[in-house]
Order: C-alpha cells, then structure tokens, then sequence
C-alpha cells in the first residue's frame, strides 16, 4: 500500500524546475527496480519522508538539531511498516520528534532531496527524501524527542548560520506554499 501511494504521489507530483524532476524520475526508476525500496534496509537507497513544519502564521519553522549528523534539520526520516501513505508517514515522523497536536499536512510533496548519510545505522546509503509541508494549527510548544539535541522554532528567513544547503531550498520552496495570510 506505502509504495503504491508513493509511486502514484511522485507520478502526479509536477516537479518545479529540471533538478528536481530528474530526481522524480530517479525516485520512480528506484520504486520500479526495488520492491523494498521504501525501507532503511534497501540499499544503496531508499525513500525518506519529512516535514518542514512551520507555525500557523507561516513565518517560523521548527528544526531539530538532530543527535546524529549534528546538523539542524526538518523532521523526518523512515518509512515504517504501519505507514500507508507517504504524506502520513512525514506527518507521524513530525508529530514523534516535536510533540506537537494537530498538525496538517499538505496534499503533495514541496522537494525531493536525494541525499548520502554519513553517520549512523544508514551510514553510506542514500535518502531519496520526500519532503511535505506541515503546518502546527494550535500549538508550539514542543517536546525535545531522543532523537535531537535540540528543537527550536526560526524565523523562515532567519535560519542558523550553519544550515543545511538543502534544509535552505527547502525553505526557500515553502514560501511558494504558505498560505498567504489575511489577519493583522
């Protein structure tokens, strides 16, 4: 079921730019030559899911600064063998390591990021990351999950310093998705 809604996300999911299309077409030639390839077992790669999660206001998002890479990321990471759909599984990724209630995620995909890991259990396997928006309705007050270091809310255009490249197109891609808002 997970890899059927994944291979029809990333069939009807229009790519932004050239970039980002040859990695749609990647994820598919890998979701067509590997039954598995939605699990962390599946190597050299295998399909991620995450979540830029912003505010209700869509001006702050939350990164981790994940225990592992030593990083400050979106939230995400494996498929897991409840998951049904790749938007739920981003979703129940970003409700694990922030703590927060009532999330949204959206409809499609934002980006896809294929990435190399360089530490842990995936340490020389790639990510073919999936990557949603998801928006915290009510709540942001969030709880620090073993997985982070640290969890912290920044300003979309104020990221650390030391972000990741790709944690900053992503970024760059949500502003074209956050609703625009009409309250002052």
């Amino acid at each position: 079921m997970l890899l059927a809604d994944a291979v029809e996300v990333l069939e009807s999911w229009r790519a932004p730019d050239v970039e980002q299309e040859e990695l749609r077409r990647h994820y598919l030639r890998h979701l067509a030559e590997h039954p598995d390839g939605m699990w962390r077992s599946c190597r050299p790669e295998h399909v991620t899911a995450s979540a830029l999660v912003v505010d209700a206001q869509g001006q702050n998002t939350l990164l981790t600064l994940h225990k592992t890479v030593g990083r400050w990321l979106q939230l995400g990471g494996h498929c897991e063998p409840g998951d049904t759909t790749l938007g739920g599984a981003a979703l129940r990724e970003a409700a694990e390591e922030s703590g927060l209630p009532d999330l949204v995620v959206g409809r499609r995909p934002i980006r896809l990021s294929r990435h190399q890991l360089h530490a842990g259990g995936c340490a020389g396997a790639y990510h073919l990351d999936v990557q949603y928006l998801v928006t915290a309705t009510t709540d942001t007050q969030y709880v620090i999950s073993d997985e982070s270091d640290d969890l912290r809310w920044f300003p979309l255009d104020a990221l650390p310093p030391d972000t990741d490249a790709s944690v900053r197109a992503l970024t760059t891609q949500a502003r074209h998705h956050i609703p625009i808002s009409t309250e002052s």
